[in-house]
């Protein structure tokens, strides 16, 4: 019978060992694991992903460095700039929340995936923009294409609008493309191309973060704006 005990006794504290062992393993080891799979990148880092922050970063003009796939102090200070503007922790390094502003959204697949992905992401921003320069300036001068994809931009960069491309585009009452449908209109391929020119930089505007029709326009208020230059029919203003 004490035999018996014993053997019953060890068993037990082999099954409790077991337990033990498999919580220590959930709760210590698994949130390791767990941080470890969540990608981040910072000084240092190299890549597909980094030249995808690299690109938008420079499209929205905090970043004027080469577009090479190093993580160097100039990625790493636009990182930081980007960060103080949009309400992230400024800390200069691209994780989870700062890939997520920049719309790139993959950050735990392969380089390849996540490449794709940010690929992805960024033909919707310029088939959104596109969309835009469609409804709002056909048969506008090509400069004056660009200008109109241009105020997007530098909406995305001023606190007083919201800090994406869709944000800008579809913040309530902003747009007359929006309103009327003719966002939806047949895409011309200068828009196409218009919104390119503008992502890579170009901004005939001046930094214009309005711009109207006097022709059409309903509102005064949009009157007092100060001028920077007319183009085609549009007036692009401060």
């Amino acid at each position: 019978m004490t035999k018996k005990i014993l053997r019953v006794r060890r068993e037990a504290i082999c099954a409790l060992m077991i337990i033990i062992t498999y919580v220590s393993t959930t709760l210590y080891v698994d949130p390791y694991n767990n941080a470890v799979n969540a990608v981040v990148y910072y000084y240092g880092s190299r890549g597909g992903v980094v030249s995808q922050i690299q690109s938008k970063l420079k499209a929205w003009y905090y970043y004027d460095g080469s577009v090479d796939g190093v993580y160097g102090y100039r990625t790493f200070t636009a990182v930081k700039k980007f960060q103080a503007k949009n309400g992230l922790k400024v800390d200069g390094v691209a994780g989870d929340s700062t890939l997520r502003a920049l719309g790139i959204y993959n950050t735990t697949a392969t380089a390849a995936a996540a490449a794709k992905n940010t690929n992805s992401s960024s033909n919707q921003d310029v088939t959104l923009l596109a969309r835009l320069i469609n409804g709002e300036a056909r048969g506008e001068p090509y400069e004056g294409q660009v200008a109109v994809g241009a105020v997007i931009l530098n909406r995305t960069r001023d606190p007083r609008f919201p800090s994406t491309i869709a944000g800008v585009i579809y913040q309530p009452g902003a747009f007359t493309a929006i309103v009327d449908g003719q966002v939806h209109a047949n895409m011309e391929q200068n828009s196409i191309r218009a919104a390119r020119d503008a992502l890579n930089g170009w901004d005939p505007s001046g930094g214009a973060v309005y711009y109207f029709n006097p022709a059409t326009a309903t509102s005064a208020w949009i009157w007092s704006r100060p001028l920077i230059k007319v183009i085609g029919s549009h007036r692009f203003c401060k």
